[in-house]
């Protein structure tokens, strides 16, 4: 199995076993990237505790559910975004204000866009939940 794009691949792993009411999953490959966005989504309450298991193979990544995602998904292709232009691709990918976020790559690290918004930074686009 050859996986391109291993953000994309964890969080449809993610929305799958929320949409099945699973308590936990497993996403496999793993990368810094998607540990960066799990924990993202940890300091916002949409997931719980998450572990990296090594399997000298990539490694794993076990996440607990909490049955608060509707839904999450990479954003492909990774757009570049100037802090004044958040509110458009908020109301693009989101279902309304106050409902969810977009998680951007900045030279911070990887934050939520109100956070980036709060520094006053831009970056690129990876993901959103709500």
């Amino acid at each position: 199995m050859v996986v391109f794009d291993v953000l994309a691949n964890a969080l449809a792993t993610i929305k799958n076993n929320e949409v099945r009411g699973k308590s936990e999953c497993v996403i496999y490959p793993s990368s810094k990237l998607v540990l960066a966005v799990l924990s993202v989504m940890k300091k916002r309450g949409y997931i719980g505790d998450f572990e990296y298991i090594e399997d000298g193979r990539g490694g794993k990544i076990r996440v607990q559910l909490l049955g608060k995602i509707n839904n999450c998904g990479a954003i492909k292709p990774r757009f570049p975004v100037k802090r004044k232009e958040l509110s458009k691709w908020r109301e693009r990918y989101l279902p309304s204000r106050d409902v969810g976020f977009l998680i951007l790559s900045t030279s911070y690290g990887v934050l939520d866009d109100r956070e980036a918004e709060e520094k006053g930074l831009g970056g690129v686009l990876l993901a959103y939940v709500y």
